[in-house]
């Protein structure tokens, strides 16, 4: 089965560097994809993106060796097993709260007898390889997202669920539910505090943790902090601030731009 660059930075100790695609389109995907990136998640949650516009997604991601993952718009079976079928190598599940729902999400990720995704990889069976059905179950990772009060009171009991590979944080979230202000690279010393401990929970379940970042430099910071993925910005935030540092600097003293275009 073809491998899974998260399982194999993992296992050598190494960080994921990942991308995220919200924007509804296979070739912006596939501009994204020829990057550097190690994965790239598409987001059918709050990204524009449907089910079959993420097929021609995972389509273009597929021309180069960077992994596509997909984070689902809600702890629903249907749409889990849709994404792992099409192709996606590793799942996001939002708004995991406790065991239980924690155990569903697990369950649809993975056959028999370890869960009960039904048999069907239509795509994963050519994306993946012959023997998908097979090794599929210690291939795909699962991804729990933390971003909720009742997420964090219950912890434990989420990280010991079995085939839980990861938790990943939704600082947003987790601030809001909080009584935060919100945002990616959180400051305030409560929500740190927050992110310190799930990291520090995830570590002694011997999982993995994630976390969304809006900045290089508190993604490099997570990762000195002991994260093993960090999720840098997104490609419609990324086109937005290129694209306005381009129009600032047009704009500019000496610069030809008027407010009707460049000249």
């Amino acid at each position: 089965m073809r491998p899974n660059n998260l399982r194999t930075i993992w296992n050598k100790g190494g960080a994921v560097v990942n991308g995220w695609l919200g924007i509804p389109n296979s070739f912006s995907a596939e501009v994204m994809a020829t990057l550097g990136w190690d994965s790239l998640v598409i987001d059918l949650q709050h990204g524009l993106v449907d089910y079959q516009t993420s097929v021609l997604m995972m389509q273009a991601i597929s021309t180069t060796s960077v992994t596509p993952l997909v984070r689902v718009p809600w702890n629903d079976p249907a749409i889990i097993m849709k994404c792992l079928d099409a192709g996606a190598y590793g799942v996001i599940c939002p708004m995991i709260n406790d065991r239980e729902e924690a155990e569903r999400f697990v369950g649809a990720c993975r056959y028999p007898p370890r869960g009960y995704r039904s048999a069907g990889p239509i795509r994963g069976l050519i994306y993946g390889g012959s023997d998908y059905q097979s090794k599929s179950d210690e291939t795909i990772v699962a991804l729990a997202m933390i971003e909720t009060a009742d997420g964090v009171k219950h912890l434990d009991e989420i990280c010991s669920t079995p085939g839980l590979d990861a938790l990943y944080i939704g600082p947003n979230d987790l601030s809001l539910s909080h009584g935060g202000k919100g945002g990616l690279d959180q400051t305030d010393a409560k929500i740190v505090a927050l992110i310190d401990r799930i990291l520090a929970t995830s570590k002694r379940h011997k999982i993995k943790a994630g976390i969304h970042t809006g900045s290089v430099a508190y993604a490099k910071a997570m990762i000195a902090k002991g994260f093993d993925l960090v999720t840098v910005l997104s490609d419609n935030r990324i086109l937005a601030q290129f694209g306005k540092e381009v129009v600032a600097q047009m704009r500019g003293e000496g610069g030809k731009a008027g407010p009707g275009g460049v000249y």
